[in-house]
């Protein structure tokens, strides 16, 4: 473990610069004091590296030192060739580097971890695609790039769902987040964090003014902050429904996201109840997709919604 810790603080350090010794404890999940150690036992064994106290202080390698070490183990290996959210990189433009970077990293894997890797990598296949979410149309991340990794404010025509024209943003970005296979922009407006789809900004012009982001935070702290407020918001209705039992597989794929919890299945009888939590009283119509596979038992206001909608599909066909 030690020697794995000796590894990941010279590779950090030889990544990153200085960095404070509070990081590297926090990184690698061990005491300040672990950390001047592991420093102690590095330069011993010949690194340059050196440590510097005060408020700018940290822990730096000599200028100009580097090492070629990978130290990868056989997980380690395999794990790199496992590439997540496919798709990802050639959305970035980088699918011509992605494929050039592994195969230097195969030339300088230990002789007996290649084999392995090149099966991983031919046998494990991550699509980070949703089942049947539609077509989407393509986001234009060039100038969002630029943005994010030259530190510049962007000035955004972005139009919200449900809205036909676009609004103006001036914003900070943060980063660049690909979640299911979206690509979202995080950024502060007006030093407030928000969340913009990629594929919903209809324009976007670098500015020349530096970006202002919030001292001390990070691209994850905000992604979690926004995170929690989609997952977390508070629904409108509560609705309690019944499910045929040979519908069951399909509804939970079909109301995943509604699920205020898994359906009570006892094993008895033709139905199983389930509740769904909706933001609106008129989104309890999407359940007209399972005509009579499922019933709303409570509450009264949502059974008399769906059968509005009922009627409204009657009516548009009998006047067809």
């Amino acid at each position: 473990m030690k020697s794995d810790r000796l590894l990941s603080i010279l590779l950090l350090l030889q990544t990153r610069g200085r960095v404070p010794a509070r990081e590297l404890a926090d990184r690698l999940e061990v005491s300040v004091r672990t950390v001047y150690r592991d420093i102690e036992a590095l330069s011993a064994s010949g690194v340059p590296v050196y440590a510097e106290r005060g408020r700018h202080g940290g822990i730096e390698l000599l200028a100009g030192f580097r090492t070629d070490v990978t130290g990868l183990t056989a997980d380690e290996s395999r794990a790199l060739f496992v590439l997540a959210a496919q798709g990802a990189h050639a959305a970035l433009g980088l699918d011509a580097a992605l494929g050039s970077a592994l195969r230097k990293v195969m030339a300088a894997l230990p002789a007996p971890h290649r084999p392995a890797a090149e099966v991983t990598s031919r046998r494990i296949l991550v699509d980070a695609t949703r089942w049947k979410s539609g077509p989407r149309q393509a986001a234009d991340l060039e100038v969002l790039q630029d943005a994010v990794f030259g530190d510049r404010r962007l000035a955004l025509r972005y139009r919200h769902s449900g809205q036909r024209e676009p609004r103006a943003y001036t914003v900070d970005p943060y980063g660049l987040v690909a979640k299911a296979g979206v690509w979202y922009l995080v950024a502060d407006t007006r030093g407030r964090p928000r969340l913009f789809r990629a594929d919903r900004v209809r324009s976007a012009r670098l500015l020349d003014d530096p970006v202002r982001r919030r001292p001390g935070v990070e691209l994850a702290d905000v992604w979690e902050e926004l995170r929690r407020q989609v997952e977390e918001r508070p629904g409108g209705i509560e609705v309690t429904v019944r499910v045929r039992r040979e519908r069951l597989d399909m509804f939970r794929r079909m109301a995943a996201a509604d699920l205020a919890e898994p359906p009570e299945d006892d094993g008895e009888g033709d139905w199983v109840t389930a509740r769904l939590t909706y933001p609106v009283l008129r989104a309890v119509r999407q359940l007209l997709a399972f005509s009579d596979q499922v019933e709303i038992l409570d509450p009264p206001e949502a059974r008399a919604e769906l059968l509005d909608g009922v009627r409204a599909v009657g009516a548009l066909y009998e006047r067809a």
